[in-house]
């Protein structure tokens, strides 16, 4: 991974700790890049709670509720195997899936 490219990423990024590439162009020039970034299966993510959409809602919204963060956004996405977020609150009463970022595992018997 290319250090200086990765700090331009906090560890609140889905961008985060995703490794480079590089690719020369036909001139010589040398580019770097981050490689793509597979959504993870959404059955990966342990559920904390449901939110049900409701007129109005927004997800930049949402998202600051739940999570605390208006930018993780793209953490619901996940959950949710949407790749458009505005998809996620077009239907009222559609029910989006709150979870641990992924990789996070439920820790059995906590207290709420």
């Amino acid at each position: 991974m290319n250090t200086s490219l990765s700090l331009l990423f906090p560890p609140t990024s889905r961008y985060h700790n995703l490794e480079t590439a590089r690719y020369e162009t036909a001139s010589g020039t040398e580019r770097v890049y981050l490689k793509r970034r597979f959504v993870p299966a959404s059955d990966r993510f342990t559920l904390l709670q449901e939110h049900p959409v409701v007129e109005g809602d927004r997800l930049d919204n949402i998202t600051a509720l739940y999570l605390g963060d208006p930018l993780q956004f793209w953490r619901v996405c996940d959950a949710n195997n949407a790749m458009n977020p505005v998809e996620l609150t077009a239907v009222i009463g559609r029910r989006l899936r709150i979870t641990l970022p992924d990789g996070i595992p439920e820790v059995p018997n906590a207290v709420e």
